[in-house]
């Protein structure tokens, strides 16, 4: 597996030097110095995002039903997710099996952290998949019917069915296989209450029956993918070209999914930034341009990502293994409702 990431990392550098060659590395990276404000607004402006998942994170956990933790220690797992995800070579799920272990040990449990974890990812999917339909759909209104246009609605109702069968199936027991896996995963890795996960699958099938929390997760999820086109428009601007929001939720959308899409590669190097070249192209943004999109939010990730690496490492240190921690029943119901208690 580590021989296939490697290879796989190799050849998406060698797809992006090859993009950056084919249209001009020197103008790309003028670019890049031209949108300098750009960086800077669109790392501030991520906080926006990173804040809305981690309370999704949150309200899908349950959080009234559980040991209360507040939203900054979800803000900071949600870094570390993206840290490790953006920057290390673990095929983009790596981040959620170690700030779940994190989570546990802040005192959730082992099965709950696992279950709000999966389900959080679940929904995060999900979501993404709404909008990059509703990416899909103003594309339609906004440019003619194409080849282009056709392959990307075949790609988006193959993340569709994806993210479909990954809902349905947790419902249909494969939640236990993960249970299995995450118990290998614990054992290689020399992790121990591995037993807390027992019964990772009732727990799964618990948070999804608290139907208000699973509903505010998704939107709250929703809400984060859509900002990203205020982020697309923000770079934009400061290299000196203007777009509508709607073009920058298409653009947004189809790069969001081109990442998802090439997840086996670490960072989706190449694969992302093929994709806002081929989307950007419909609306007439220069490739170089948008190479130089793709590579000022990959400047986001590193802005975030660096720091994110030592936040996991020192709260590894901040928040040592309990001796004994059990995990929280699952309530049927709510009497709360999460959106008016976030804390945001």
């Amino acid at each position: 597996m580590k021989r296939v990431t490697v290879i796989a990392g190799l050849l998406g550098l060698g797809l992006t030097v090859w993009m950056l060659m084919q249209f001009g590395a020197r103008s790309i990276l003028a670019l890049v110095m031209t949108g300098g404000w750009g960086i800077l607004a669109a790392i501030l402006f991520h906080t926006v995002q990173v804040a809305l998942s981690a309370q999704a994170w949150r309200v899908i956990a349950g959080q009234k039903y559980s040991a209360p933790l507040p939203l900054q220690d979800y803000f900071a797992l949600r870094c570390v997710r993206e840290g490790i995800n953006n920057l290390l070579p673990v095929a983009q799920v790596g981040g959620e099996v170690w700030s779940s272990r994190l989570l546990a040990k802040r005192g959730l449990g082992t099965r709950r952290a696992a279950a709000a974890t999966i389900c959080d990812l679940t929904l995060e999917l999900l979501s993404q998949v709404l909008f990059t339909f509703m990416g899909l759909g103003l594309l339609f209104f906004l440019v003619k019917r194409s080849a282009v246009t056709d392959e990307l609605l075949e790609s988006a109702l193959v993340a569709l069915g994806i993210g479909v069968a990954m809902f349905a199936s947790q419902w249909l027991g494969a939640v236990a296989f993960v249970e299995v896996l995450l118990v290998k995963i614990a054992g290689h890795l020399g992790w121990s209450g591995v037993d807390g996960i027992r019964g990772l699958h009732q727990e799964v099938l618990g948070l999804y029956k608290v139907k208000r929390n699973a509903v505010s997760g998704f939107l709250l999820q929703y809400l984060g993918w859509a900002l990203g086109a205020v982020e697309v428009c923000l770079i934009l601007h400061f290299m000196g070209y203007d777009c509508s929001l709607a073009v920058g939720f298409v653009i947004e959308g189809v790069g969001e999914a081109a990442k998802s899409i090439g997840f086996a590669v670490p960072g989706a190097l190449g694969v992302s930034e093929g994709g806002y070249i081929l989307v950007g192209g419909l609306f007439g943004v220069p490739p170089q341009m948008a190479l130089a999109l793709s590579l000022i939010k990959r400047l986001r990730e590193i802005a975030w990502g660096l720091p994110s690496l030592g936040v996991w490492q020192w709260l590894e240190h901040k928040w040592p293994a309990p001796s004994h921690v059990s995990a929280p029943s699952c309530p049927q119901s709510v009497g709360e409702n999460p959106l008016s208690s976030s804390g945001l």
